[in-house]
């Protein structure tokens, strides 16, 4: 941050906002209730010492380090993907203002055009100066190493690895016999949706529940974005699990059926559970509240085992984790082989949940079970078994 600062500083009185972040701050200008919010937001960091140093001072000067973040792609560091937009906002997050600030919807349709903004540049070619082999690069030893590339389709003598822009890098797939499908011949093994890291299992869900409170409870009804099968899920079990940045961030079918339903429900970008305090300025705590208020997608899927029933599958953005791209053939009524592409994130860490009806799951796999909060949990591989029906 102090880095992006000092960039956005020493361009001085030359450097000229584009033009969605001119909408944005007319947008400010003109809306009192959320000018105040935002101001707030920024003023109430605390002043402690793990805030002395500050991320932000103005609106004016988070106006100008957005500006400077729509022509950069994320770095590599610390084993992790640096994620530019949040390392601006994420102390905002946690402060009363902030709480309210990212739940109007005004200020999240101009976030919604921001990103989208952003999208256009990560899809680019200019977006693949951070494939390198600087200690930041993408093609360095820690990061080769952290993301596993061996395991994925790329080209090790080309140019970039032959990738095409940051987003084809990010969304990059694995070889063909890097994550085979478990059980495939056995239709009441369930198989993990993503490469990803247990978070929750919860039992017993509400068609509506209080999911805004510390325990974060399952709410069907506003997960699944108001659709109509909601009901169906009622009294039965949620497997929620998170995706870190550097993980694949493609979608599998946990189950071969029919898809009934397929759609992306826009949502939220930055908020967080007020539940959770102080804590909430890290996202990770907040993975059930976002489940029901952040942008995501919603793919149900009637099993072709009449014992699994119907299936729910959601893919929840987190923070500028935004892109929820369903793929171009998951319709209404396409079959899925357990295992087939459902679609992808376009950037980012995320979470997703599965849902299932009552009394279908007799078992989860161990490997799929949530470890208590602060103790790591084991990577569960897509398409692995994570239950058995």
């Amino acid at each position: 941050m102090e880095g992006h600062r000092q960039r956005v500083r020493s361009r001085g009185d030359d450097l000229e906002l584009h033009p969605v972040l001119v909408e944005f701050r007319d947008l400010l200008h003109s809306t009192p209730i959320l000018r105040m919010h935002v101001n707030e937001m920024i003023a109430q960091v605390p002043k402690t010492r793990k805030y002395r140093q500050r991320h932000l001072d103005s609106v004016e000067e988070l106006l100008l380090l957005i500006n400077e973040v729509l022509g950069m792609a994320p770095e590599f560091g610390d084993q992790n993907v640096t994620l530019p937009l949040t390392a601006i906002l994420d102390w905002t997050m946690a402060t009363s203002a902030g709480f309210a600030a990212y739940r109007d919807e005004r200020l999240n349709q101009m976030i919604r055009r921001i990103l989208s903004v952003w999208s256009e540049f990560l899809s680019s070619p200019q977006s693949l100066y951070v494939l390198n082999d600087s200690p930041r690069g993408w093609m360095s030893e820690a990061a080769r190493r952290a993301i596993g590339i061996e395991q994925y389709r790329h080209d090790p003598d080309g140019a970039h690895w032959g990738f095409r822009s940051w987003n084809d890098f990010f969304t990059r797939q694995f070889k063909e016999d890097a994550r085979p499908v478990e059980a495939p011949d056995d239709d009441s093994v369930i198989v993990s949706a993503c490469e990803s890291t247990p978070y929750a299992i919860a039992r017993d869900v509400q068609v509506l529940d209080a999911f805004w409170i510390k325990t974060q409870p399952y709410s069907l009804r506003d997960m699944l974005a108001g659709a109509e099968e909601a009901p169906r899920f009622a009294g039965g079990t949620v497997y929620q699990a998170f995706l870190s940045a550097t993980n694949y961030h493609r979608w599998h079918s946990p189950v071969s059926g029919t898809i009934v339903k397929a759609f992306v429900a826009p949502g939220t970008y930055y908020s967080e559970a007020d539940s959770e305090g102080a804590d909430a300025e890290d996202p990770v705590v907040s993975q059930g509240y976002l489940a029901h208020v952040a942008t995501r997608a919603v793919i149900l899927i009637e099993a072709d085992n009449p014992s699994i029933g119907l299936v729910a599958f959601v893919a929840v953005g987190m923070l500028e984790v935004s892109s929820c791209l369903i793929g171009s053939d998951i319709s209404v009524g396409h079959h899925v082989t357990k295992g087939d592409e459902l679609g992808y994130f376009q950037f980012g860490g995320s979470t997703h949940c599965l849902v299932f009806e009552p009394g279908v799951v007799d078992s989860f796999d161990l490997r799929a079970v949530p470890q208590p909060r602060n103790t790591p949990s084991p990577l569960v591989l897509v398409r692995s078994k994570i239950a058995t029906a």
